[in-house]
């Protein structure tokens, strides 16, 4: 079950679901959603400077990678076919009976901008700044500035609480993440 806008300001309200700093419902607030900004980080790929990537490498991301903060008032330009990290303003903190959902906006998708490429979900217990995985699909550059609506977020109810929450997972790797963080996929290894 997907919690509607009453079940969202009521969650908001009593602090089962914390969103800081605290979202302008009159703005954010959709039918069955709350509208997410974009921070002021992102993570690019040095493309020029690797031949590929190699995921099976240790420590391979701090070497494709490198962070850009973007200064008040400017923006961040999406050329075609650019593939980035961002991260939302908001950090999101989702109870053990709930998990959210990730989804673009259609207003931004109309433009050519994909918010995420596999990762929507949020699991239960997800406390940290949701990750975009930014793609410009378009044949045109898109500006982008921070504090802008971005994506939308939704909440669904599970059958029981989750036993083992994201946070409270050993090998959870993105937990309580406050930046774009690289892959770290060769933790699987």
């Amino acid at each position: 079950m997907i919690l509607s806008d009453g079940d969202i300001k009521k969650a908001l309200a009593s602090k089962r679901i914390v969103i800081t700093p605290r979202p302008d419902l009159n703005i954010q607030l959709g039918s069955c959603s709350v509208d997410l900004r974009l921070g002021d980080t992102f993570r690019v790929f040095n493309h020029s400077k690797f031949p590929f990537i190699d995921p099976s490498k240790k420590d391979f991301s701090n070497e494709i990678t490198k962070e850009v903060r973007v200064k008040k008032g400017e923006n961040f330009i999406m050329q075609p076919g650019d593939f980035v990290l961002a991260v939302t303003l908001e950090n999101v903190k989702i109870p053990a009976d709930l998990m959210g959902r990730l989804e673009g906006r259609s207003s931004l998708g109309r433009l050519g901008l994909v918010v995420h490429s596999t990762a929507s979900t949020f699991d239960a217990g997800w406390d940290g700044k949701p990750v975009l995985e930014l793609g410009n699909l378009g044949r045109m550059a898109i500006a982008l500035t921070p504090g802008m609506r971005v994506c939308a977020m939704t909440f669904e109810q599970l059958s029981s609480p989750a036993e083992t929450p994201y946070t409270s997972k050993k090998f959870a790797k993105y937990k309580f993440q406050q930046a774009p963080e690289e892959s770290r996929i060769h933790q699987e290894s």
